[in-house]
């Protein structure tokens, strides 16, 4: 039977550390939560505002699906496109600060559509070796030539955009990276593509809501734009849903309406989930009180973490990633915090390099600075 090969590749996976297994959460997302009969003080969430058991939302989706159904019912260009779903496309561009807006059903589907919209045979990917996998497996299914660079190369991407070819050049990376929290130069790619002729696609997920004025994302933070970015951002982390959009020229969206098969082939997410969107969007904006919150426990895990065995890896954002190295290790570090009631996620290959096994911590807005201090001195005792 085919099936004693899968359980000897489960088995394998096991055996080094790497069998993934899901954990059944009996409550809403939060800095505390109940898996089985035990609570746990949780870091692994994106939910990096807090925003996604907030009561304004509930009551926006609430309202939302009592007003539009459960859902959506057809594709966007079928029947499925409701007056939310636009209006909601309308405002996330313009807080994005470009001229027009698609909304996906996740920011996988995102990546996917827009790599086999805008690019294919005869033209050329330029990735960033530290890509998210949507964005990798968009670019293969591209079907375009791809060119990997070192993570945060400027020097390398310039030497490869040099050399000659024919065919659209499309620039793509994440702007915070999501194992390893660092940001991308993204003044300088753009610089690049500025020269080069090319497009940057950017990948904020992890900085849309928390990074820039207002939550505005990288592109604020960075104070850069141009009709050659082309926007992605996800809306289950920071805006606390679900869903994923891209922004950007008028043109760009009306390829990817025609051209985008994960736009064109499914059915349009529930319009309550729009609903709730839109309150959402009021809530980062309004939001500066809770960034600055969550930059102070930045601050003061970064500051208690500085003197342990494992490495903290530079990061100015809510993703804090402590490097502990082999698997096995990761796994019984992980392991032996959620013995003392404390929930962080044991990240290892494929998902990191070989030998980059770490744990990677999250902070939310939602935390506290006594909740912060819980984890420093059991990682302290567990140092000892």
């Amino acid at each position: 039977m085919p099936y004693a090969e899968l359980q000897r590749g489960l088995d394998e996976r096991a055996e080094l550390g790497l069998l993934r297994q899901r954990k059944i959460l009996q409550g809403p997302q939060s800095p505390h939560v109940v898996i089985g009969e035990q609570s746990y003080l949780a870091f692994c969430s994106n939910d990096y505002l807090g925003l996604a058991n907030h009561p304004q939302l509930v009551a926006a989706l609430q309202q939302g699906a009592a007003q539009y159904g459960a859902g959506a019912g057809a594709a966007h260009l079928v029947s499925g496109h409701t007056r939310v779903h636009h209006q909601l496309e309308q405002q996330l561009a313009a807080f994005a600060g470009k001229p027009a807006a698609l909304l996906f059903s996740t920011g996988y589907m995102a990546n996917l559509g827009v790599l086999q919209a805008l690019v294919g045979k005869g033209d050329t990917v330029f990735a960033d070796k530290l890509n998210h996998a949507s964005l990798n497996d968009a670019m293969l299914l591209s079907r375009a030539t791809v060119k990997r660079y070192r993570h945060n190369d400027i020097t390398q991407l310039a030497e490869l955009l040099a050399q000659p070819g024919s065919g659209r050049k499309l620039v793509i990376t994440d702007a915070v990276f999501s194992m390893d929290g660092d940001l991308a130069p993204l003044p300088e790619l753009l610089a690049l593509c500025e020269q080069h002729d090319a497009w940057l696609l950017i990948d904020d997920a992890h900085g849309f809501g928390v990074l820039g004025e207002q939550g505005r994302g990288s592109l604020a933070h960075c104070g850069i734009a141009s009709p050659r970015i082309i926007y992605m951002a996800t809306l289950g982390k920071a805006a606390g849903v679900s869903g994923a959009f891209v922004a950007a020229e008028q043109v760009v969206i009306d390829t990817l309406i025609n051209h985008a098969r994960s736009y064109v082939y499914t059915t349009a997410t529930p319009p309550a989930l729009a609903s709730a969107l839109l309150e959402s969007l009021q809530l980062i904006a309004q939001g500066e009180e809770k960034r600055a919150h969550l930059q102070r426990l930045i601050a003061q895990l970064r500051s208690g973490l500085h003197k342990l065995p494992w490495h903290l890896m530079p990061s100015a954002t809510a993703i804090q990633p402590l490097l502990v190295g082999e698997n096995r290790a990761a796994l019984a570090l992980s392991e032996a915090l959620r013995e003392r009631g404390i929930w962080v996620a044991a990240i290892r290959p494929p998902t990191v390099p070989q030998g980059t096994a770490r744990l990677r911590i999250t902070l939310s807005a939602a935390h506290s600075a006594t909740d912060v201090t819980r984890l420093l001195e059991a990682l302290h005792e567990l140092a000892q």
